[in-house]
């Protein structure tokens, strides 16, 4: 029998976190017969192969007919590869596709399958965000990530929409505008995108260094290869960004110019350049001030609110060198 859904959970390095998302889906409500799993593994980690045979002995001792295939990637290449390859290797009509540390809700599948018997080619649900203690996040724009119009930790695709567009660009070897590219591939296509509401994946915000921010600036450098690949469509689409990275870059030129205007011996140059800076510099603080601030709060977000122009600038600048394209 051919499942309805293929689901596709790429994974790397973290056997306990895909323990908890295979379980989640052992869950669903959908009849077992009726989808299939599919780890893909990026690490080609002994770890998370034994993690996946211990679910697969959990499901053949509760008598369920769950078929579950793990696929160890021959090289670390990235989430957007490793999706790849699931989808490839599916027998489901259609490709559900999550990652290792999301929570699928019970009804996930069976709340998309109306829809998908009705003719529906691409569907997104809703990601539920929670911080490590089970609450949900202050701001409500945290909880629903409702303005993402494909998050390709919970989206549905049929088998055939995918091979048509090539599935997602393997450039994007971290997780950032992967999902993006493949949306506007769709959107190109003419291939329709539905939201599903009642599609719920939970995801558990785990705890971070407070340097995370910084380090995930690096990621910045694929909007150079986003805009390369669909330069009308990044416009029309990735705008929200706009503002704030032309800040960056008036706070960066607000340093250099207040460089230059001390080694030219100009103090007006030098005042209005870091006058431009420190203005800036204060008002992204204030942007990411702690609702409840403490001493070592403050002084991470004052560090990271000064350290953030620079390295954002600076991938971005890498990315377009790297992928020969000028952008904003």
């Amino acid at each position: 029998m051919i499942p309805h859904f293929s689901v596709v959970i790429p994974t790397y390095q973290q056997p306990a976190l895909l323990l908890k998302c295979l379980d989640a889906l052992g869950r669903q409500r959908l009849p077992r017969d009726q989808f299939e799993l599919i780890v893909v593994d990026d690490a080609n980690s002994s770890e998370t192969a034994a993690a996946v045979a211990l679910f697969t002995r959990q499901i053949a001792r509760a008598g369920g007919p769950l078929e579950v295939r793990y696929l160890a990637q021959p090289e670390e290449r990235g989430p957007a590869a490793a999706r790849n390859r699931g989808w490839r290797a599916a027998r489901g009509r259609v490709v559900a596709f999550t990652d290792e540390d999301c929570l699928p809700q019970a009804n996930w599948l069976a709340s998309v399958l109306p829809s998908f018997e009705r003719g529906a080619q691409v569907i997104t649900g809703q990601m539920h965000l929670t911080l490590p203690d089970g609450t949900a996040p202050y701001s409500p724009r945290s909880l629903y990530l409702d303005s993402s119009e494909l998050i390709s930790a919970n989206c549905f695709c049929r088998k055939s929409a995918l091979e048509r567009v090539g599935g997602f660009e393997e450039a994007f070897d971290l997780s950032w505008r992967e999902d993006s590219d493949l949306q506007f591939k769709f959107i190109q296509a003419g291939i329709p995108i539905s939201k599903c509401p009642e599609a719920v994946v939970v995801h558990p915000m785990r705890e971070t260094p407070w340097y995370t921010p910084l380090t995930n600036e690096q990621k910045s450098r694929y909007d150079a290869l986003l805009y390369k690949r669909h330069p009308e469509l990044f416009r029309q689409r990735i705008e929200t960004d706009r503002a704030l990275v032309l800040e960056y870059y008036a706070s960066v030129l607000g340093v250099l110019m207040g460089v230059l205007g001390a080694l030219i011996s100009s103090s007006l140059v030098a005042v209005v350049g870091f006058g431009v800076w420190g203005v800036l510099s204060v008002n992204l603080i204030r942007r990411r001030w702690p609702d409840q601030p403490s001493r070592p709060l403050v002084q991470q977000t004052i560090l990271t609110s000064l350290a953030t122009p620079f390295l954002a600038v600076y991938w971005r600048l890498y990315g377009a060198i790297k992928y020969r394209v000028l952008y904003w």
